[in-house]
């Protein structure tokens, strides 16, 4: 059952089709699922005080109910290390269609994967999980199971990835924490299938995992056409 929060999110995206990043970000965190320390800042003065609050450096991402892709107009800089080089994304952001405001985040580092849902119309909630960032595409590296999965099952869908390698340290690079892997995935099949009725598809990519954890870096949640 999802929670009257929760509801409300999904309600106040309706007209847009689609949960805006920060938004989506929210929700995973309503159900337990781990994502960056974040703010939505809708002025300067607000996206300058979480920097400080968190530290330097950080990630900004427009927030456009208009832009689905932000890579698209640019629409996400990593990296910035000072008030000037913020107030300016800021600035720049603000010119975008449908500007909303701005997410600031801390960074993030790990190895890049893609997790997934989408709600089939004849085999219902299905999860995915593969190598992600701008390699998803080029690699189609991915594992799909029917939700609900528990973390056996989502130990078994990374096995099955042909750079299950990369997961498990390669060449002396360090491990991912796979442990965290499999709970978020299992955790992530249980609120899909909360959502079910109400979502198309979720996109987690990048979900970064290091050594010490998995975190979601970038989320986006289509709605159901009413």
């Amino acid at each position: 059952m999802l929670s009257k929060e929760m509801l409300d999110i999904l309600d106040a995206a309706k007209d847009a089709g689609w949960v805006v990043e920060p938004k989506a970000k929210k929700l995973l965190s309503l159900a337990g699922l781990n994502v960056p320390r974040f703010a939505w800042a809708t002025r300067p003065d607000e996206a300058l005080q979480f920097a400080h609050t968190i530290g330097y450096p950080v990630a900004v991402k427009v927030v456009s109910p208009e832009i689905l892709h932000k890579s698209d107009v640019e629409g996400v800089i990593v990296g910035i290390d000072a008030d000037e080089k913020l107030s300016t994304a800021f600035q720049r952001f603000s010119t975008l269609r449908g500007f909303a405001g701005m997410v600031v985040e801390e960074m993030v580092s790990g190895v890049e994967l893609i997790v997934g849902a989408k709600v089939d119309y004849q085999f219902g909630p299905i999860v995915l999980v593969g190598i992600g960032g701008t390699g998803v595409e080029i690699y189609k590296d991915t594992c799909l199971r029917m939700a609900p999965i528990e973390q056996r099952e989502a130990e078994a869908m990374i096995k099955s990835l042909k750079a299950h390698q990369l997961l498990e340290g390669y060449r002396g690079s360090e491990p991912i924490h796979v442990s965290s892997l499999t709970r978020m995935l299992a955790d992530f099949s249980e609120l899909l299938m909360r959502l079910e009725d109400h979502i198309e598809s979720i996109d987690l990519n990048p979900v970064m995992c290091s050594a010490d954890t998995c975190v979601i870096a970038d989320a986006r949640i289509m709605l159901r056409s009413q």
